[in-house]
């Protein structure tokens, strides 16, 4: 099956060193290698894709409804990101992109409080978008 290549666009390694991509929706359909799991981060349910999805309700803007579905998302997300292609998206790819992907870099060992510049640092110069979702990030555990 393969993992993701460092250079695949959107890519973003973790520090364990897996591999995760974040894209947004609104940029087309998902460019080879596909993943193989995909968790979307909508406020509707996410387009029907070919692979094993999970959607984790979350309104532009705004927090996942539902938090701890969202950390149970994140951590499986993160077990399959061991053997598998696992994307995380939205329809912008920034900021619940973004604060997904700084979720999952603190349960993969980072501290919460570097999260956020680290996925600046490791994905998107303007992940995370709102001073709520920093804060999400900040307590996040």
């Amino acid at each position: 099956m393969g993992l993701w290549s460092r250079d695949t666009p959107g890519v973003m390694e973790l520090p364990s060193g897996r591999l995760v991509r974040g894209r947004g929706l609104r940029n087309g359909p998902a460019a080879a290698p596909f993943p193989t799991y995909g968790v979307y981060l909508l406020g509707q349910e996410p387009p029907d894709v070919p692979w094993e999805t999970r959607w984790v309700r979350w309104p532009d803007f705004r927090l996942p409804t539902d938090v701890v579905a969202a950390r149970a998302a994140f951590l499986d997300a993160l077990e399959r990101a061991g053997d598998g292609r696992v994307e995380f998206a939205c329809s912008g790819g920034r900021g619940r992109t973004g604060t997904a992907l700084a979720c999952l870099a603190v349960l993969d060992g980072l501290p919460a409080a570097d999260a956020v510049d680290y996925v600046r640092r490791h994905y998107d110069k303007h992940a995370v978008e709102t001073p709520w979702q920093k804060r999400f990030v900040r307590h996040f555990e």
